[in-house]
């Protein structure tokens, strides 16, 4: 049994520092690894990169993290990120890390991923140069994301996101903006690697629990939807018709 906790959208500032780290207390008799699926800051300022990385600052496991569209605002998105990892953060952008869980291997890939939306009602690289870079943006990172994938030595295999990979966990939000929450190309890279889990934030009055398009389960674990510190995710290394099962807690503010 692996035992993941996982959150996004934290959205820390200096004005906060120390409020949410104060949840963690239990978070390494709870769980093996952390998962953190971006928007860590509110305005992806250097100095809200300083407080993220000290709310995650020697939490007791193994953090991963990914950036999200916050992070980036400021331009900033290379600084946070050495700041991360300058605090033990293991940071995602297209590639993977695997961890020993207890002598299983637990396999985690992922990055940032980007929006276009879903089959039917999705964007199209056509037309101005603007739109076909806005496509190419996602389908550089979905081919990113599934040679990462396929790529990890694992036991027990997670794809990390900020975007979501899944129409299920979008829903409570306006549809209209379903194109710039997620893609279903990264739900793609993630059926074709055959994952057991996918994990991502970003829809704040989205939906906890859904499916890709190949059976895969999706977790939107941004905190608004939650309504705790994290999510507990907890993976039986038993196989169950080709996918590892997955029971289901949180953790109370």
């Amino acid at each position: 049994m692996i035992r993941v906790a996982a959150a996004g959208d934290l959205h820390v500032g200096p004005e906060v520092a120390g409020t949410y780290r104060r949840h963690l207390s239990a978070l390494a008799d709870q769980a093996d690894v952390f998962l953190v699926a971006g928007d860590l800051t509110r305005h992806g300022t250097v100095e809200e990169g300083r407080a993220a990385a000290g709310e995650l600052r020697d939490a007791g496991v193994p953090v991963v993290a990914v950036l999200g569209n916050h992070d980036y605002h400021s331009d900033a998105e290379e600084e946070i990120t050495d700041i991360l990892r300058d605090a033990g953060v293991t940071v995602l952008e297209g590639d993977g890390t695997v961890l020993d869980c207890g002598g299983t291997r637990l396999g985690i890939a992922g990055g940032k991923g980007f929006g276009g939306g879903f089959e039917g009602k999705c964007a199209s690289d056509f037309g101005e140069p603007e739109m076909k870079a806005f496509v190419a943006h996602t389908k550089d990172f979905a081919g990113r994301l599934s040679t990462a994938l396929l790529g990890l030595d694992a036991d027990v295999v997670i794809s990390l996101t900020h975007y979501s990979p899944a129409e299920d966990t979008l829903q409570g939000e306006p549809p209209e903006i379903y194109p710039f929450l997620g893609s279903y190309l990264l739900g793609e890279a993630i059926d074709s690697a055959g994952a057991d889990l996918a994990v991502h934030g970003h829809a704040h009055k989205g939906t906890e629990k859904g499916l890709t398009q190949g059976g895969v389960r999706v977790r939107n674990v941004a905190l608004p939807v939650l309504q705790h510190a994290y999510a507990l995710y907890r993976l039986d290394t038993a196989e169950v018709a080709g996918r590892h099962r997955v029971e289901e807690s949180v953790s109370a503010w």
